[in-house]
């Protein structure tokens, strides 16, 4: 490589992207061309760089095996900022295979953390953090030292471990003012006030507190039924009943909890459930087949009780007596029940989550994050942006949507979690 490209990949180390532009601007040789890529993801044109990393990769095909992967790697990170999640397997598993056959552990390395990356925005926890584990960065520069801490802060929040990540916190602060980029060091300093910021919202017989990522654990180690509409499950204790692929059942669970200990009218109930305006007799069926289902799926930690026979186990109904009847809920403990909900109003929350991260997002990837379709992601999408809390760019399939996060929020910390090999 000559003099001046190889100070446009150290002005790139640094951050310098302007710097590094200056140098290779006008060249079209492949490696300058990846490295202008480079340069305009690091501003932030995601399409500009990918076309020009494209450009890059096919030209290195064939001719220079490790610059070749190296374009792939940046393109897989091009695309993981962009949010084209399914592009960014692809990249990133094609980089790998020709990093590792070459030796260059440091690229193999960063790869990899893409792919936890990857692996955390869809959900994949227990995934990502096996994988985390199993990497090897022993003579890694500080760079990458820090995103992997900072990487594994993030899974820490997500399996709900304060401490762990606090604690990887730490590390990577430590590693990135070695590494001396203000951008990371600015990106690990966010993520530390997050940790004490607002999560959810407890709802427990009437009262609403919001809580932080501490309380949050407190409440799950506590004796005590939880429907946890962040993570979509039901849990005692050790026991949990996952609710991710089933959101009818995740909202009868809300109602039913949020009523408690009184119980939750056929009107409340298919309202949550179906978006029912009145109770007819298809909807009164619908109900009691959804209501069976949610039983059957609660009955090692609740039972679901008829509102005729609710009175006769000591539940509150004075209020719907007069009503077309309901269900209560039951808890086996003594300790009552907890509600955890997104700590914004309506069922776009899960939306308004991942998108307040900064980062567009086409909406085929907001589906596959979500674990639903993209239709329903359009729609959710129309009602934030009626509501002026998103905004979408471009159109078509190139068309991308992003939100600004609201002040003492981390809405990102509970997004849903899904098991092992999802």
């Amino acid at each position: 490589m000559d003099p001046a490209l190889e100070a446009a990949a150290r002005a790139l180390s640094a951050f310098d992207s302007l710097g590094a532009l200056r140098l290779v601007a006008l060249r079209d040789e492949p490696h300058a061309l990846a490295l202008r890529g480079v340069a305009m993801a690091q501003l932030g044109d995601y399409g500009a760089a990918r076309s020009l990393l494209v450009r890059a990769s096919r030209a290195l095909e064939g001719v220079d095996t490790l610059g070749h992967a190296r374009c792939l790697a940046a393109l897989g990170e091009v695309a993981l900022a962009r949010r084209d999640l399914a592009e960014v397997a692809r990249w990133l598993e094609e980089a790998l295979a020709a990093l590792e056959a070459n030796g260059d552990r440091p690229n193999g390395a960063f790869v990899r953390l893409q792919q936890v990356r990857r692996l955390v925005l869809v959900g994949a926890i227990a995934d990502a953090a096996t994988l985390h584990r199993t990497l090897d960065l022993g003579g890694a520069p500080p760079r990458i030292r820090a995103l992997s801490d900072l990487i594994g802060a993030d899974i820490a929040v997500r399996m709900l471990d304060p401490g762990a990540a606090r604690a990887a916190l730490g590390r990577a602060m430590k590693f990135g003012r070695v590494a001396a980029i203000p951008s990371l060091v600015d990106e690990i300093d966010r993520a530390a006030r997050e940790l004490d910021s607002p999560v959810a919202r407890a709802f427990r017989a009437g009262e609403e507190e919001l809580v932080n990522l501490d309380r949050v654990g407190a409440i799950l180690r506590a004796d005590g039924l939880v429907v946890d509409a962040c993570r979509r499950t039901i849990r005692e204790g050790d026991a949990v009943v996952s609710l991710v692929t089933r959101p009818v059942l995740l909202a009868l669970a809300v109602t039913l909890a949020r009523a408690w200990p009184g119980a939750a009218t056929r009107e409340s109930l298919a309202a949550a459930a179906f978006g029912a305006r009145r109770v007819t007799e298809s909807v009164r069926v619908r109900l009691r087949v959804e209501i069976g289902r949610l039983r059957r799926a609660m009955a090692p930690l609740a039972d679901l009780v008829p509102l005729a026979r609710a009175s006769s186990l000591g539940v509150d109904c004075a209020t719907s007596v007069v009503t077309s009847g309901g269900y209560a809920l039951r808890p086996r403990g003594d300790a009552g029940v907890v509600v955890l909900l997104p700590p914004a109003e309506g069922e776009a929350s899960a939306l308004l989550a991942l998108l307040r991260g900064g980062e567009s997002w086409s909406t085929s990837a907001l589906a596959s994050a979500m674990g639903t379709s993209q239709r329903t992601v359009q729609r959710a999408l129309m009602v934030l942006r009626d509501q002026g809390r998103v905004e979408g760019t471009g159109s078509g399939r190139s068309q991308r949507w992003v939100a600004r996060p609201p002040e003492g929020f981390a809405t990102t910390l509970l997004l849903v979690v899904r098991g092992q090999g999802r």
